[in-house]
């Protein structure tokens, strides 16, 4: 049986105009600025106006460690939003926005998959409407000021072999991880060591993600640090004055997008920060406002939960005073057999044996999640592939876990796929079981919240950290800082920090190769092992196969 691609599905959606599906949640079309016929912001005056209606109820999406197999995470927060809504619930789904480097990288779009997809698909994993456009802007005008000020006369004593602020773009580009700006003589400044992260990385990003309204955005903003004086004294954002101009420049990409399912129903989709490397959730703003104008809110946190729901729980739920009703961990059978040592290429046979090995990585996560006193539900995302036994063999060792697995053929059927997840959701969410609570407090040390991670989520026996980085922990402390919480860099791959290492691995060690304190976004990151925030391209990207074809559509999106 053949299948159509995504692009394909997408391009045959029956689309509404967007006035039409801000109508289903409220929304009145003078506070809809469009983009076109199928996507619109969301005017702050509205944000305003609904913050003393109910709250609703919050459901996090999240999954075990990504593996070649796929897991299918938005899909999965996609397809159980229109089941909610096929069961009579008012449900309403809030995803991240799609970085331009992994699309041309690895991934190839990021807006769900078959029959469970937001659209306009092109468009959200391409420009969409401009917010990373935006923040890179922003981003870069602070770089350029920080260079103009030591050019004409360095008036703030910065020292230039510290200057902490990169710059950004929004690709993969290994080449711009380190390099030297200024180069060329007295008319270009003065030389010194720079370098490139992805915009994703950006402190811009987490605080456009992070922060409640404008005047919240413009502080926030004003309070980074950028660099230091040869007496170790930080320099602000606020020292250069460049925080008013940045937060004109990103006085649209504040406000949600609004878009549709291929059903038609109502997605917020804001924010973009990548989980492995920053703190993954899409923004504060798209999910309080959905909060306000629908009683249920599917919202997913990226890669698997030791990364994007723990610092989904402990860092964005933390500042923003949010509680998750219910926690839905997405697996695949083909998954459970590449961590139970199946290669790729041998998954399809059926093979029960190695199921039951693979599932220790996603009894893990269960545990984990179920540490922060929240509810948990397994979605088993299904495959055509599937067999009876494989899937009873999840079921049973899910059971033994102490919570339940549900089969969701959302990608299949969209919606009708789902329904009885959406059920059985919607009613552990209703029953007030969760007691939410972050897994560390404010007041322990930097260091101690790094180990409780570490040890409890990871289950590390030690992390590795010389004086350098132990003694730069106690001078944040010194300074203030220590009641951030922290937002670990780390594999999406591996509960360690080796990719490599799949399952549920025990006695490995964290090392942490540097720490950076992102004083407006509120947290410091711990950046461990080998990973990069400026991403590379693969042997093979997918940019080689995007292309526009003989009718002007475009190929190669997944």
């Amino acid at each position: 049986m053949s299948y159509k691609t995504d692009i394909e599905i997408a391009r045959a959606a029956k689309k509404r105009p967007i006035q039409e599906i801000g109508d289903k949640i409220g929304i009145p079309t003078e506070h809809l600025l469009p983009y076109g016929h199928d996507k619109a912001k969301v005017s702050q005056e509205f944000i305003n106006s609904v913050q003393d209606n109910k709250t609703g109820k919050l459901i996090l999406v999240t999954a075990i460690n990504p593996t070649p197999a796929g897991e299918g995470k938005t899909t999965t927060t996609v397809g159980l939003g229109d089941g909610l809504n096929r069961i009579g619930k008012k449900a309403m789904i809030c995803i991240r926005e799609a970085s331009l480097g992994p699309n041309f990288g690895m991934k190839g779009g990021a807006a769900g998959g078959g029959y469970a997809q937001i659209v306009p698909m092109e468009d959200m994993n391409l420009h969409f409407t401009g917010d990373f456009h935006a923040i890179t802007s922003a981003h870069s005008l602070l770089s350029a000021m920080i260079d103009n000020h030591i050019y004409w006369g360095n008036a703030l004593e910065i020292d230039t072999r510290r200057v902490v602020w990169k710059r950004v773009v929004d690709m993969n580009d290994r080449a711009l991880r380190q390099v030297n700006v200024s180069l060329g003589g007295v008319a270009n400044g003065f030389p010194r060591e720079g370098g490139f992260d992805i915009t994703v990385a950006s402190e811009v990003m987490a605080i456009l993600c992070l922060a409640l309204n404008l005047k919240d955005l413009e502080k926030r903003l004003g309070d980074m640090i950028v660099a230091y004086r040869r007496d170790h004294s930080p320099v602000f954002c606020r020292d250069i004055q460049a925080e008013g101009a940045m937060t004109v420049l990103l006085k649209d990409a504040m406000q949600p997008n609004l878009v549709q399912t291929l059903e038609n129903n109502p997605a917020f989709v804001h924010g973009g920060p990548f989980a492995n490397i920053a703190h993954g959730c899409n923004s504060v703003t798209a999910t309080k406002t959905a909060l306000k104008i629908s009683d249920y809110v599917v919202t997913e946190a990226g890669f698997g939960a030791d990364l994007g729901a723990e610092k989904f729980m402990n860092i964005k739920c933390r500042k923003a005073g949010l509680a998750p009703d219910c926690v839905v961990l997405v697996a695949t059978i083909r998954a459970m057999k590449m961590n139970g040592g199946v290669a790729k290429a041998d998954l399809g046979p059926e093979n029960v044996a190695a199921v039951k090995e693979g599932c220790a990585n996603l009894g893990r996560h269960i545990g984990n999640l179920k540490s922060f006193g929240v509810p948990v539900v397994v979605a088993i995302n299904h495959f055509v592939t599937d067999t009876e036994a494989e899937v009873q063999a999840v079921k049973e060792y899910v059971v033994s876990e102490g919570s339940e697995a549900i089969v969701s053929q959302h990608w299949e059927f969209g919606g009708k796929g789902a329904e009885d997840l959406a059920r059985r959701v919607a009613e552990v969410a209703d029953s007030g079981a969760s007691q939410f609570a972050p897994i560390y407090k404010d007041e322990m040390s930097l260091m101690d919240k790094i180990n409780r991670i570490a040890k409890s989520i990871y289950r590390a026996d030690e992390v590795i950290a010389d004086r350098k980085i132990r003694d730069q922990l106690k001078l944040w402390e010194e300074q203030g800082y220590g009641n951030l919480p922290v937002c670990m860099a780390k594999t999406q791959y591996s509960f360690s920090t080796d990719p490599n290492l799949r399952g549920a691995p025990t006695g490995h060690s964290v090392p942490i190769r540097e720490v950076r304190l992102s004083a407006g976004a509120g947290f410091v990151v711990v950046v461990c092992g080998e990973i990069m925030t400026m991403p590379g391209l693969p042997r093979t990207p997918a940019a080689e196969s995007i292309c526009l074809n003989d009718a002007g559509e475009i190929e190669g999106l997944f």
